[in-house]
């Protein structure tokens, strides 16, 4: 595993790769490694924050059980700009709205992987990245999402 270290406007975030797959983004410090794949990582997140990419095209290995593959894949199927609720997936998925919540706090590549597009009914619901909600709410108004609630 290899990891790489760059600025975002949420603060500094941490990419992990391992197997030729990106396998882990955390806000922080962690790395300064630098391979093709962790490279073009890093030009995609910038791109994305100059609100000049909307889909990462990147080979993404989270790992995890079959349940969380499942609701990762559901994730990755929101498109920038909308979002879900946690009751909606939590009905597609046949699970409750909390085993969706500890689900997406378990999303080990979040923005790749966009969690932060998850919302309560009536709220923002909860964001284990970052500073929690505040770089959820960044993250939102940088698609455009949820205006009603942000």
């Amino acid at each position: 595993m290899i990891r790489a270290t760059h600025q975002t406007p949420t603060g500094p975030v941490t990419i992990e790769e391992g197997d030729g797959a990106i396998t882990l983004l955390r806000w922080g410090r962690g790395g300064d490694a630098s391979s093709p794949l962790l490279d073009e990582a890093g030009r995609q997140l910038a791109a994305y924050f100059d609100g000049r990419l909307t889909a990462f095209d990147l080979p993404l290995a989270p790992g995890g059980d079959a349940f969380q593959q499942r609701f990762l894949d559901i994730l990755r199927a929101i498109p920038f700009g909308h979002t879900r609720t946690y009751g909606e997936i939590a009905r597609q998925m046949a699970v409750s709205a909390q085993a969706v919540g500890q689900a997406c706090g378990a999303n080990p590549i979040p923005i790749f992987i966009p969690c932060h597009r998850v919302l309560g009914a009536s709220n923002l619901g909860g964001f284990s990245g970052g500073v929690g909600v505040e770089t959820k709410v960044a993250l939102l108004r940088l698609e455009g999402a949820a205006g009603l609630l942000i």
